[in-house]
């Protein structure tokens, strides 16, 4: 079974391997995690590489991959069109960031305006987000939100599955990223290294089998 939002810290859980940092970022770690804040939202104009290739990957059993990470496009439709993109990823226990969007980014939703709103996450939301997403969506017709999703968590769970089906008919597309979402991804979210010409991103071994399985599931399931 998935065990992707394990509680136990890993140092392992942004692709990092253990013993690289060392001084003052040790410190930081040996901090309880009591003494963090309740929640902290890193948002960023890019995010970094190392992150993506081990947070998004679409593998079957997603061990350690305990955050989440949403990248976002936002189009604002009024007198003049306006986009807007960032990211955001869940830090602390206390809030998945799909509710820091909410809370955030568009903590109100004018009604006179039309929003489009794209997400890019590194896997489908729990069962809390989604009812959040639904009533979110029933409340503000004029909010349309495709999610793209890397991997489906927990969709074995007959809950997540009601969660996801009521996320549908409130108006919520819902994608299996392809090879080609992870490719936009990587070009428009994550930071390339300074002065070097951007790398091109490079497909792990199984991402089109592993999207078409995830595929399967959700066509099943919705």
């Amino acid at each position: 079974k998935m065990a992707e939002k394990q509680e136990e810290p890993s140092n392992t859980q942004n692709g990092e391997p253990d013993n690289t940092e060392e001084g003052e970022e040790k410190k930081k770690k040996k901090l309880k995690r009591e003494d963090l804040p309740p929640f902290e939202i890193v948002t960023g104009e890019r995010l970094p590489a190392i992150f993506f290739k081990f947070q998004f990957r679409n593998v079957e059993y997603s061990s350690g991959r305990n955050k989440t990470f949403l990248c976002y496009v936002v189009e604002t439709q009024g007198k003049e069109s306006v986009t807007s993109r960032g990211y955001l990823e869940d830090e602390h226990a206390a809030a998945h960031a799909e509710m820091a969007f909410f809370n955030t980014i568009l903590p109100k939703c004018e009604s006179s305006l039309r929003y489009n709103i794209t997400w890019y996450v590194s896997s489908s939301p729990c069962v809390t987000c989604a009812d959040r997403i639904t009533e979110t969506l029933k409340k503000n017709k004029n909010l349309r939100l495709t999610i793209m999703v890397g991997r489906l968590f927990m969709w074995e769970e007959p809950e997540m599955q009601a969660a996801l089906k009521n996320m549908k008919s409130a108006g919520c597309k819902l994608r299996i990223m392809k090879p080609q979402d992870f490719e936009y991804v990587w070009q428009n979210f994550v930071e390339q290294e300074e002065g070097e010409e951007a790398k091109a991103f490079v497909p792990w071994e199984d991402i089109q089998e592993n999207f078409q399985y995830y595929e399967e599931k959700l066509a099943e399931i919705l």
